[in-house]
């Protein structure tokens, strides 16, 4: 069974600790990052962990990532939200990569600032990889020795200002504003036995209590052993690096049809972009402030559950 590991803080000291029967048991040692963190301490030590234990309550959760590790992620990999964005999941022959600026991570309870010149924001809930062991050059990776390179998992939200990651082409830059990557609450370290779980675990998003996103990660198109085969072939990475895995149908983006994309290819592309400025803007889907966003990733049988996110979407303050 997993093992459910937090990162929060109590007064002044920010700690690691083990999740057991709703309750967390301190983890001794300082470890700065999640890198450290994982090359430090042995899954067995955890399993045996004794001591006294502390309310969930009486501590504040934080990113069991910490903002020094690597935050990649693939986009449209899901069969319903490639077809939902125009594409044939069995035709498209290429993962979609792009990343995320560390900065954006944030605790899975935080508020998200949407950005004065923001009216486009989206939510998407997504199944974030933590990386197991460094990675310098080409491996192979199968489902079978994936856990070799994966230590667990959290529930991750990519949230994206649309009217800057579309008309701009910046995925970089409509993804990364600071609060744009919520992580956690829990890390949830896999154990042998729990790799073919990570093809049924369910995600589930909600906007004011309104279901908005449901799919299972059996519907993954690009899955996580060839991802990683892919990338290992272009980049490094580093133990307790993220890797967010793409998201369901049911964002707020809606993308015009083939039709009316191939118009749009012959209009002026500042008439192109306000039209599309236009038209997404009559979507209630996009968040405003005031809007509470829930997302959560479990397993059907509750082994794994990768806790629940709560984000309230406030408005840029001025300075």
């Amino acid at each position: 069974m997993a093992l459910t590991i937090v990162r929060y803080r109590l007064g002044d000291e920010i700690s690691w600790g083990l999740v057991r029967n709703g309750a967390v048991i301190p983890i001794v040692g300082s470890f700065k990052t999640t890198g450290d963190f994982l090359r430090a301490v042995p899954r067995a030590a955890l399993r045996q962990l004794e001591g006294e234990s502390l309310p969930l309550a009486s501590i504040k959760l934080l990113s069991p990532v910490t903002n020094n590790q690597q935050f990649v992620c693939q986009g449209a990999n899901y069969r319903q939200h490639m077809i939902d964005s125009g594409m044939d999941p069995d035709v498209k022959k290429y993962n979609m990569i792009f990343t995320k600026a560390p900065s954006c991570i944030v605790a899975a309870d935080a508020d998200v600032v949407r950005p004065d010149r923001v009216r486009l924001l989206d939510y998407e809930v997504e199944l974030g990889l933590i990386l197991g062991r460094d990675i310098t050059g080409p491996v192979t990776v199968t489902d079978q020795n994936l856990l070799d390179f994966i230590a667990g998992a959290v529930v991750v939200n990519d949230y994206s200002a649309r009217d800057i990651q579309i008309p701009e082409m910046q995925f970089y830059k409509g993804k990364s504003f600071r609060t744009f990557g919520p992580v956690g609450p829990y890390l949830c370290l896999f154990e042998p036995e729990d790799g073919p779980a990570l093809y049924e675990l369910e995600l589930s998003l909600t906007v004011n209590g309104q279901m908005r996103q449901k799919d299972s990660t059996r519907n993954m198109v690009f899955r996580p052993p060839e991802t990683l085969r892919e990338l290992s072939a272009v980049q490094d990475f580093a133990v307790g690096d993220l890797l967010a895995t793409g998201t369901p149908a049911g964002c707020a983006l809606s993308i015009p049809g083939p039709l009316v994309q191939r118009i749009a290819g012959l209009m002026p592309e500042r008439l192109k972009w306000a039209l599309f400025a236009k038209g997404q803007a009559r979507r209630s889907q996009y968040l405003q402030p005031g809007d509470v966003v829930e997302a959560r990733i479990r397993s059907a049988d509750g082994r794994i559950d990768l806790g629940v996110q709560r984000n309230r979407i406030v408005a840029e303050t001025a300075v």
